[in-house]
């Protein structure tokens, strides 16, 4: 449902850059590449299927991907600031003296509660079982990569941040589900980040965080049993999905209209 989200959430990012004063939204192709016969093959046949060609710009020239079999660039990509979207958002409630760190109240009913927990909620098995899964990222100073793509390979993902600086991503890890950086999770990003850029960068941060999922990357919403209402799942595309999850929780809440039983919970849980 890419075609419908996408556009509901630059629509609402748009509106905050314009509140807050700064840019959230950075607009850049990607580069999707394949590194076999059979990679390459499956990416082919889903590019050509009616829903998928609608965001394929064009195959990519052998001159293009080097060390690669074959690509296509891919439109509608970009970078969503995430840490500055929080930040600000956060000083523009503290300004107004309805945002307090720590500290939760509520001016109506137990009924108006909606539990955003994230990871932290669906681990602790309040939402039923989970489907959580740790990943871990780098942050690294590469001055000679490419700058003006997103490269999506190799397992992995390398995303430009400007002035030499990328991010890349990412590990899975479904047992241990804490936020420390690993060992492991560090050779891995290498392999990615020396396949997708090169050999040559500068490790500046790596990073962990747990994926909260329930189901896939698909958010789930809804009124929950012992009261209150959820909006959770939305794994690792929630810069893609809260804006238009949101208004369908709003106005389900405030008109009692539902969203599509897909993202129902108590459909959800009907099914398991």
């Amino acid at each position: 449902m890419i075609g419908e989200f996408l556009p509901e959430a630059l629509e609402f990012y748009r509106c905050i850059e314009e509140r807050l004063g700064v840019v959230l939204w950075h607009p850049m192709p990607i580069m999707r590449l394949a590194g076999n016969d059979d990679e390459w093959a499956k990416m082919r046949a889903k590019a050509a299927r009616a829903d998928v060609e609608v965001w394929v710009d064009r195959e990519l020239a052998k001159q293009e991907i080097d060390g690669w079999l074959g690509g296509f660039e891919i439109r509608g990509g970009g970078r969503f600031d995430v840490g500055s979207f929080v930040d600000r958002s956060r000083e523009f409630f503290q300004a107004r003296g309805i945002y307090r760190k720590d500290e939760i109240r509520f001016d109506r009913d137990e009924m108006a509660r909606v539990w955003c927990d994230g990871a932290a909620g669906l681990v602790s098995g309040r939402h039923g079982e989970s489907r959580c899964a740790k990943g871990e990222i780098l942050t690294v100073r590469a001055t000679e990569w490419d700058e003006a793509r997103i490269r999506v390979g190799a397992g992995g993902w390398l995303v430009p941040l400007g002035e030499g600086c990328f991010k890349l991503g990412s590990t899975y890890e479904w047992e241990r589900l804490d936020m420390e950086p690993s060992e492991a999770g560090l050779e891995r990003l290498r392999r990615i980040a020396t396949k997708l850029g090169g050999a040559n960068f500068e490790i500046i941060a790596h990073e962990a965080g747990v994926r909260p999922i329930l189901r896939r990357s698909e958010p789930l919403i809804g009124p929950m049993s012992e009261g209150g209402w959820m909006f959770n799942g939305l794994g690792s595309k929630g810069s893609l999905y809260a804006p238009g999850m949101a208004r369908r929780l709003a106005t389900w809440m405030l008109d009692g209209k539902g969203p599509e039983e897909h993202f129902d919970i108590g459909a959800f849980r009907k099914r398991l």
